[in-house]
């Protein structure tokens, strides 16, 4: 696992999606897995500008995203389809065939779960994940207790998660309260992921995410075990790391930054300042946000 600290949420948004595109550009048959929430909206409309300003290609690319809730039609304002319409896939040139959610709506979901398994399976897995980090330290909807080796399947949330998700829809009693989710294991298979988290109300659950013990309470513990993970993290996020001085010499010396070490961050589009004075009043926060 490596850490690397930015100075603000701002930049540390735009060394992920920088990440991001190199891996495009080395592998236009990229094979993403993509997360939702806030802080994703910032790597998002980073992506959709560098597509537009850069030529940055997503036309051979495909996506499966981590999660989807359980009950609502991908029209609806609250899914993860829905977000994902409005954030990316509707502003690069990615084929919609080529994008994958778990269908919330299906009949049978234990048979959604093991066909959404099946279909990353088919395409050969996934080459670089995208993660963000609840509140509980979650990675997807793996609530506390999951398994390590769990799969894809629907999960119960918690009263916490349900709670601080209701300002996403018309109150407690509209947020559904199951959700299907790529297992820990699943997660885990993928090539190389990259965990974004900003903000000091995730100082405390970063440092046990990377530096306390593994354990199915903090989903997020598990990257510890994955060969090539990077934390990316802005200084109010990184406030609790006891190695922080280390993460930093890290970037500020290994080879392979070089070329991340001098990005300035250029205007940012006008999507991310919005979203980040609704996190800054409070706005839309959510247990799965990964802000």
């Amino acid at each position: 696992m490596e850490v690397i600290i930015k100075p603000d949420a701002e930049s540390a948004a735009l060394l992920v999606a920088r990440l991001m595109a190199k891996e495009l550009r080395s592998n236009p048959h990229l094979v993403m897995g993509l997360a939702t929430g806030r802080t994703m909206e910032a790597v998002y409309a980073l992506l959709a500008e560098m597509h537009e300003k850069e030529g940055l290609d997503f036309s051979l690319s495909r996506a499966f995203n981590l999660d989807e809730y359980v009950g609502l039609p991908p029209e609806h304002a609250g899914s993860y389809r829905y977000y994902m319409n409005r954030h990316l896939f509707g502003r690069v040139n990615v084929d919609p065939r080529n994008t994958h959610l778990p269908n919330g709506m299906a009949r049978d979901l234990e048979a959604e779960c093991r066909r959404y398994e099946e279909d990353i399976r088919r395409f050969g897995g996934i080459d670089l994940q995208l993660l963000g980090l609840g509140q509980a330290g979650h990675i997807g909807f793996n609530e506390p207790l999951s398994a390590l080796r769990s799969r894809t399947r629907v999960k119960a949330l918690t009263p916490m998660t349900i709670q601080q998700n209701a300002p996403l829809f018309d109150g407690p009693g509209k947020v559904p309260h199951r959700a299907i989710t790529m297992g820990v294991g699943t997660i885990l298979e993928c090539r190389r992921c990259i965990l974004l988290a900003t903000g000091s109300d995730k100082a405390e659950i970063i440092s046990k995410a990377v530096e306390g013990p593994i354990t199915s309470m903090i989903s997020a513990t598990a990257l510890q075990l994955h060969a090539r993970c990077t934390v990316v993290v802005d200084g109010a996020a990184a406030g609790q790391l006891r190695g922080a001085d280390y993460y930093r010499w890290v970037f500020a010396n290994e080879p392979e930054w070089q070329e991340f070490r001098k990005l300035e961050l250029r205007a940012l589009p006008r999507a991310v300042h919005s979203g980040r004075s609704r996190r800054q009043r409070g706005v839309g926060r959510s247990a799965k946000d990964q802000s």
